[in-house]
């Protein structure tokens, strides 16, 4: 379903392009007619665009980078200030400090001195001053306050660039693009698109178009970082019994933010078909895949240690142990029901009774590598690699 509608976008006067003698010939394509000597924007065009810019912008928001929403003119200041702040995105609204995206650290050394002056107003330093030294202090804090005030929180380099107006706007597209920052901008008959990643044509000049358009494009935002939200599950979250008997999972995949999983984290998934660990896990605890149905389990390089009765009567087909692993615990893989155990790893610490009770057992592993002494069931076959694992 699109963000906008056309009849939405005709009210609020997206429609109106400049006039004929100052248009852009680049804008041709999205110019529907010409009436009293004025361009028309073709607004199905413009629906198609905004919905396609709105589904990068989440994904951008989605992935926790910043937007740099950038407004000087009069007409689309406050809307812009509004919006950027609802989405909680960095913007500039005044004058647009040269090199602020090519010599950004430069403009972060303001910020910084922005923040000294406040650290020291409040722990009493400039207390002892003359009045006109405060003044003057006072003063270059209300300077950078109202030129860098709205990208205090911005500590590295946007993802992408949201211009209103890119002739007004030039030089920070002529910035965006020297560093291959994409740009998202609301163009008019009178701009060059060129220079645009993700066009939307439409009257830059209203602000009742300005802001219909952002309500669409921070929408998606908002949007992205409610799904950022909900997929950013802390350490706990992963906890013990996280999906404990979960008979709805199929697939075990947990985003790559989670650094730990707790006891019993997938047991007793009936459902679960395939596991996909992030690369950060270092520990695979105990009893965290005990008798679940998952076919393959591939634990990520990075795993170093497994804990006793980590797979224990496990189901699956096919489990491989990483060539990081370096300590396997007691009866870790007890009672196993699979047919192929592949250990990558070289020489890991191996407790006792690491595949106890377990049969049809085809165990490859590297030589040095000797899980069979602990084995202690029947028709368990082992396969030594002659070749080693590169270190």
């Amino acid at each position: 379903m699109s963000r906008t509608n056309f009849d939405t976008l005709l009210e609020a006067g997206c429609h109106f392009g400049h006039l004929k003698r100052k248009w852009n010939p680049s804008m041709a394509p999205y110019i529907f007619m010409e009436r009293n000597g004025i361009h028309i924007i073709d607004l199905h065009k413009t629906v198609a665009k905004v919905d396609e810019a709105a589904d990068a912008l989440k994904q951008i928001a989605k992935s926790g980078k910043k937007v740099l929403f950038v407004a000087t003119k009069k007409q689309a200041k406050q809307v812009v200030a509004e919006k950027a702040a609802s989405v909680n995105m960095p913007y500039v609204i005044e004058r647009w400090p040269g090199g602020m995206l090519t010599n950004f650290p430069t403009i972060r050394k303001a910020v910084k001195k922005m923040a000294t002056i406040d650290k020291l107003t409040n722990d009493g330093t400039y207390s002892n001053l003359s009045k006109r030294e405060v003044l003057q202090i006072s003063r270059q804090r209300a300077k950078l306050e109202k030129n860098l005030g709205s990208i205090a929180d911005l500590t590295r380099l946007p993802s992408a660039l949201f211009v209103i107006d890119v002739l007004k706007e030039n030089i920070a597209v002529r910035e965006a693009n020297r560093l291959g920052i994409p740009v998202f901008a609301i163009v008019d008959t009178n701009s060059d698109p060129s220079n645009v990643d993700f066009v939307i044509p439409a009257n830059d000049d209203a602000t009742k178009s300005v802001e219909v358009i952002l309500d669409a494009c921070c929408g998606a935002i908002a949007e992205g970082l409610e799904e950022r939200k909900a997929e950013k599950v802390d350490m706990e979250a992963a906890g013990e019994n996280a999906f404990y008997f979960c008979r709805q999972l199929q697939i075990g995949a947990l985003p790559q933010s989670i650094k730990s999983i707790g006891k019993r984290a997938f047991a007793y998934c009936p459902g679960l078909t395939e596991v996909r660990l992030p690369s950060g896990i270092a520990v695979v605890p105990q009893e965290a895949f005990r008798a679940t149905n998952a076919k393959t389990i591939v634990l990520p390089e990075g795993v170093e240690r497994i804990e006793s009765g980590a797979f224990e009567s496990c189901k699956a087909t096919a489990i491989t142990l990483p060539g990081t692993v370096k300590y396997i615990g007691k009866q870790a893989l007890y009672s196993v029901l699979l047919r192929d155990v592949r250990f990558n790893c070289l020489s890991p610490v191996m407790e006792e009774q690491v595949l106890y009770n377990s049969n049809r057992l085809v165990v490859q592993c590297y030589l040095g590598t000797t899980p069979y002494q602990y084995a202690k069931a029947n028709q368990i076959k082992v396969e030594l690699k002659q070749d080693l694992p590169e270190v």
